[in-house]
């Protein structure tokens, strides 16, 4: 059994191509995981879930490019906020950090990342956990089968928020507590779980400079992989979990991936939103652990 000393949760910055990057490790010993966040949050949102899963394996947790406590450079400069970028982003904390392969854990948008690590550097993964991963549902491909009026308003919303000035109003709007909590109690099955503290890991970043110009960069990325493209494409085993009360990722639509050769097991969570990891830990970190257990 891990000490309490092994379980403390160590707060830590990598310079990824001269940009510091923050993560976060616990535990010694085991399998290694790499936690990838969702669109908008940090690696504080597996708060709930690094000690635990830390008691048996090697628990590491980034901030993306552009999120949390990492680097928010302006889009392109030096790098675009595209999944390819954060897969390579992974694939090297793997590489230099993790030192070997490992399981990645993602939730949202984070699936996107570690379905595209897997993809680009199919040897530095051993096996992806995906939590009601993100269907890209505002992708160009998938509004072109929209009806003309169902598809009109988004690109010119888009549009709207290419321009600066309106884009950092609409940002400066959306980035208040009141806002926020809205938005999560929409968002999670689980109403409680949405508490002072977890609106403040997801409002703090937002004060970032550059965070508002991060922000509008990925709600117009309209383009890059859609999981139908990554999932046929994975070797290694895969994992589907996903909240039954989810309004944003619809299950019936997760579920229809089980038709994949990859995926081996599909497990919905009655319910739970959209984030089980924060809503339901006492659920996920179990089936994590036995998951990759499993397959160590």
């Amino acid at each position: 059994m891990a000490t309490t000393a092994d379980l403390a949760v160590q707060d830590c910055t990598w310079p990824w191509q001269g940009l510091p990057i923050r993560y976060q490790t616990a535990g010694t010993t085991g399998a290694p995981l790499v936690l990838i966040h969702g669109f908008g949050a940090s690696s504080d949102h597996w708060r709930k879930n690094i000690p635990d899963l830390a008691e048996t394996h090697r628990v590491y947790a980034l901030d993306l490019l552009g999120f949390g406590k990492s680097v928010k450079p302006s889009p392109g400069e030096p790098l675009p906020y595209t999944f390819e970028t954060w897969g390579q982003l992974v694939t090297d904390f793997c590489r230099e950090i993790v030192g070997e392969p490992a399981f990645l854990v993602g939730n949202s948008i984070g699936c996107i990342v570690a379905m595209q690590t897997a993809v680009m550097a199919p040897d530095w993964v051993r096996g992806l956990a995906l939590l009601d991963c993100s269907l890209r549902l505002l992708h160009d491909r998938k509004r072109a089968t929209l009806p003309w009026y169902r598809n009109a308003p988004t690109p010119l919303i888009q549009s709207l928020l290419g321009v600066r000035a309106i884009g950092h109003f609409f940002f400066a709007r959306l980035a208040k507590p009141k806002v926020i909590h809205n938005i999560l109690r929409q968002a999670y099955g689980r109403k409680d779980a949405v508490t002072d503290e977890l609106v403040n890991i997801l409002l703090e970043p937002a004060r970032d400079p550059g965070a508002a110009d991060v922000f509008l960069a990925f709600v117009r990325y309209s383009q890059g992989p859609l999981p139908e493209d990554l999932l046929p494409q994975l070797t290694c085993p895969t994992l589907l979990i996903w909240g039954e009360a989810d309004p944003w990722e619809p299950i019936d639509q997760g579920r229809a991936w089980t038709m994949y050769p990859a995926v081996e097991k599909f497990i919905p969570l009655a319910g739970v939103g959209h984030c089980p990891q924060d809503e339901a830990p006492e659920l996920v970190n179990p089936i994590l652990r036995d998951w990759v257990i499993q397959h160590s």
